[in-house]
């Protein structure tokens, strides 16, 4: 597969943050995602999850399902549990033809509690590494034998969030665990997102493109703000509009020959940051970095 340009659906409407762009339906995000030149979305909240229902929506529009977030529980779950648990989504993944789970563990995690600092997330249990990379590696080679591989999300407020968090997961943990690269992310918890892409650039299948205001970041810092609370701020912007140069992180990506979704998640809000300006502002700088690189 070449290298395709998606959009998440937070540019619109807000998983952890639902009064976010509520009254604004799936259509119109849809229809300006697709103006503006995406050919593929994320899942969000709005969208059904029945495949005989969001696949004639989606082909109405042109688009494509790139992939969607889940879940994980592995800490506290069995692999069995797990499989279990994901098994609706994982379907829906596989009918609309995605191919890739974007993971998350989600124990514990605080990044959906607005009245918690992100700094006080929780630290990954030193005791589980060994039996939670076999757990994840077992997941990911059911989810592969299905088709569909793990996209692990490294997410502020979460157990695996820092550069040194993400590194250690990738040692611990099966080729069949994917990397997602979230430069977003990488760069709030105050990661080198172009030093983790040379490091596992043979994980990495999936890429959120998320931008970073530094003065509202210097500012959620000093302020110890909680995660939405900095979104709230205006922390994540588009590609190109922030801090991170994206020019070396799309290097790396060519030489390692990445043929996956390069997708704009930049969730904002968008009373304040009108998701169509933000959109095609995020896909033509996103397009742009890409060509440089030859990606597309």
């Amino acid at each position: 597969m070449a290298v395709e340009l998606g959009i998440n659906p937070l540019t619109w409407t807000n998983d952890d943050l639902p009064s976010l762009g509520a009254a604004t339906p799936l259509d119109v995000c849809l229809a300006e995602g697709k103006q503006a030149g995406f050919s593929g979305f994320e899942l969000g909240n709005k969208f059904p999850r029945d495949d005989l229902k969001l696949g004639p929506i989606l082909d109405k529009h042109g688009l494509k399902l790139v992939s969607g977030w889940y879940s994980g529980e592995l800490l506290s779950r069995s692999v069995e549990q797990e499989i279990e648990a994901a098994q609706s989504h994982l379907k829906l993944l596989k009918a609309l033809g995605a191919k890739v789970m974007v993971f998350a563990e989600v124990t514990g995690c605080i990044h959906g509690n607005q009245a918690v600092p992100v700094e006080r997330r929780p630290a990954f249990p030193e005791k589980c590494w060994d039996d939670y990379g076999k757990k994840l590696t077992e997941f990911a080679k059911y989810t592969q034998s299905q088709g569909v591989q793990v996209a692990y999300h490294h997410h502020m407020g979460t157990v695996i969030e820092s550069e040194s968090d993400i590194d250690r997961l990738m040692a611990e943990t099966g080729p069949e665990v994917g990397l997602l690269l979230d430069t977003g992310h990488l760069y709030y918890a105050g990661g080198n997102p172009v030093a983790v892409a040379k490091r596992h650039a043979a994980r990495i299948n999936h890429v959120h493109c998320k931008d970073v205001r530094q003065a509202v970041l210097d500012d959620a810092k000093n302020r110890r703000l909680s995660f939405l609370d900095a979104v709230l701020n205006g922390v994540f912007t588009v590609p190109g509009d922030g801090c991170i140069d994206y020019a070396p992180v799309m290097d790396v990506l060519k030489r390692s020959d990445y043929a996956g979704w390069l997708v704009v998640e930049a969730e904002q809000d968008p009373s304040i940051a009108d998701p169509l300006t933000y959109a095609t502002m995020g896909y033509n700088n996103l397009a742009a970095f890409a060509r440089h690189a030859g990606l597309i």
